[in-house]
């Protein structure tokens, strides 16, 4: 019974391995997109991202501001776009977790964990991963609301979604990094990526070479 049991479970996995690359595949489209805004966003604003990279007072304070924001945006920007295609996927993911780390412990790590505001969240018990605007933003928000009820078009203001606080967190970076770090061990994905296709021609050419 047990033996007919892994037998078929055996078979399960060999058929599930023919769609391997679905996996890296829909991480690659979830954050191609995001990486290319956010260094489109950058390039746009030029000036500004090299003042924010320097500045030590309501900035980054990095060193070689003009550099560190070149090699940035290009890490998010040619990087998305080889993520998109899969191409030298392992390569691409290194620069943009270092883009990630750079981003979690030098901007975001101060406010915590939640990219939203919110003290109702089960996190909400005195863990370290919050901190004091979090646990003031549901008294901040009622006052908003109330505010906008009694003197502004509440219904207009809220028809495209419900108001929030911005907290800043470390949520969405370490969630990036994770998919990163993913990619880094599993590569584009089998069938679906630029990757694959390239080490099946050069396989191919080599063994004919060989032949």
């Amino acid at each position: 019974m047990v033996t007919q049991l892994y037998a078929h479970y055996q078979q399960f996995r060999g058929r599930l391995a023919l769609f391997s690359g679905v996996a890296p595949l829909l991480l690659r489209l979830i954050l191609a997109p995001v990486l290319i805004q956010a260094g489109w966003n950058k390039f746009r604003h030029f000036a500004d991202t090299v003042a924010w990279f320097g500045n030590s007072d309501w900035g980054l304070g990095l060193p070689l501001p003009w550099l560190l924001a070149s090699l940035a945006i290009a890490a998010e920007l040619i990087g998305g776009v080889m993520l998109l295609l899969g191409l030298l996927t392992r390569l691409v993911t290194i620069p943009l977790l270092v883009t990630m780390l750079v981003a979690i412990f030098a901007v975001h790590l101060p406010y915590g964990w939640p990219a939203i505001a919110d003290s109702s969240s089960w996190l909400a018990d005195g863990t370290i991963l919050l901190n004091e605007r979090v646990m003031d933003s549901s008294d901040k928000i009622a006052a908003a609301r109330s505010l906008l009820q009694q003197h502004g078009n509440y219904d207009w203001l809220t028809s495209s979604g419900k108001l929030v606080i911005l907290n800043n967190g470390i949520e969405f970076a370490a969630i990036y990094f994770a998919m990163l770090l993913s990619l880094l061990f599993s590569g584009g994905g089998r069938y679906v990526s630029v990757d694959h296709w390239l080490k099946c021609s050069i396989s191919q050419r080599t063994s004919g070479a060989l032949q």
